[in-house]
C-alpha cells in the first residue's frame, strides 16, 4: 500500500467519523474507501477493518456526549449488552445471507425514514418524555439491542442513522440525545462483530489501528458539532446520509 492509499483512507475513516457521531452513516465513506485502496483483498477484510475504525469512533463519541449530552443510559446499557452478542451472531450469519437479498428491503427502510422525517418536522427538534412507558422503554432495548444490532454484524449500513430513528420515534429523544444514545449501543454492535471478523482472521490490523485513531478524532469533533449546533442540525445532516445511504444502494443493486 501506497503513501496515497494510507493517506486517502486516513482521511476517509476523519470523515467518517464526524459524520457517524452526528447522526450514523459513517460506513458511507470508509468502507468504500477500503474497497478501493485495498484491492485484492476479500470484501471481508473490508468489512472488517472498517469495524475496527468505527468501534474507536463510536466509543469516543460516547465519551463525547457523556459530557455534553445526556444519554439515557438505563436503556443504552442493556441495550448494548444484548448488541455485542446479537451483532456477533449477525457477522456469523453474513456469509450465509446473500446482501442483495436484503438491499432491497433496506432502501424501502430508509425510505420510509425519509418519509417519516420530512413529513413530520417536529420529530426529533424537541423531547417527548410523554412517550416514555414501561412498553416503550423495554422496546427500545429490544429493537436496537437486538434486531438494529444483528443487522450491523449482517450487513452494516445506516446502523447509526436507524439507531437515532428508533430512539427518536420508540421514546421520544431529541435528535442530540437519540445520537448520544446511539452511540453506546453502536460501540456494543461494532464489538460483537469485530470479535468474529478478529477471530476469522480477517482484520487489517496495521492500517486499521491507524484508521482508527483518526476515526475516534472525528467522532470527537462530530459529537461537539451535534452538541454545539442542536437537534435542527442533525436532522438535517440525517436526512442528506440517508439520501446516500439509498443512491449507494440502489446503484449497488441495479446500477
Amino acid at each position: 500500500m501506497d503513501a496515497e492509499q494510507v493517506l486517502l483512507l486516513l482521511v476517509a475513516a476523519l470523515a467518517a467519523g464526524w459524520v457517524d457521531a452526528v447522526v450514523g452513516g459513517g460506513g458511507l465513506i470508509q468502507l468504500p474507501a477500503l474497497l478501493v485502496a485495498v484491492p485484492g483483498q476479500p470484501v471481508a477484510a473490508a468489512l472488517a477493518t472498517n469495524k475496527l475504525g468505527s468501534i474507536a469512533g463510536t466509543t469516543s463519541a460516547a465519551v463525547a456526549y457523556l459530557r455534553k449530552a445526556k444519554p439515557d443510559t438505563k436503556v443504552a446499557v442493556p441495550a448494548g449488552v444484548l448488541a455485542v452478542a446479537c451483532a456477533a451472531v449477525g457477522a456469523l450469519c453474513a456469509a450465509a445471507i446473500s446482501s442483495d437479498v436484503l438491499k432491497p428491503v433496506i432502501m424501502i427502510v430508509l425510505l420510509a425514514v425519509a418519509a417519516i422525517v420530512v413529513a413530520k418536522p417536529d420529530l426529533g427538534r424537541t423531547p417527548r418524555p410523554v412517550l416514555r412507558t414501561r412498553r416503550r422503554v423495554a422496546a427500545a432495548v429490544l429493537v436496537p439491542g437486538v434486531l438494529i444490532a444483528f443487522y450491523d454484524g449482517l450487513v452494516g449500513p445506516g446502523t447509526g442513522t436507524f439507531l437515532v430513528i428508533a430512539f427518536t420515534t420508540i421514546l421520544g429523544m431529541d435528535f442530540v440525545n437519540a445520537s448520544a444514545t446511539s452511540k453506546i449501543i453502536n460501540a456494543g454492535t461494532n464489538l460483537g462483530a469485530l470479535a468474529v471478523f478478529a477471530v476469522q482472521g480477517h482484520v487489517l490490523w496495521a492500517i486499521g489501528l491507524a484508521m482508527a485513531v483518526c476515526n475516534a478524532v472525528g467522532a470527537w469533533l462530530g459529537a461537539r458539532t451535534a452538541i454545539n449546533r442542536g437537534a435542527g442540525f442533525v436532522r438535517v445532516v440525517l436526512l442528506c446520509v440517508v439520501a446516500a445511504l439509498v443512491a449507494k444502494l440502489a446503484w449497488e443493486q441495479f446500477g
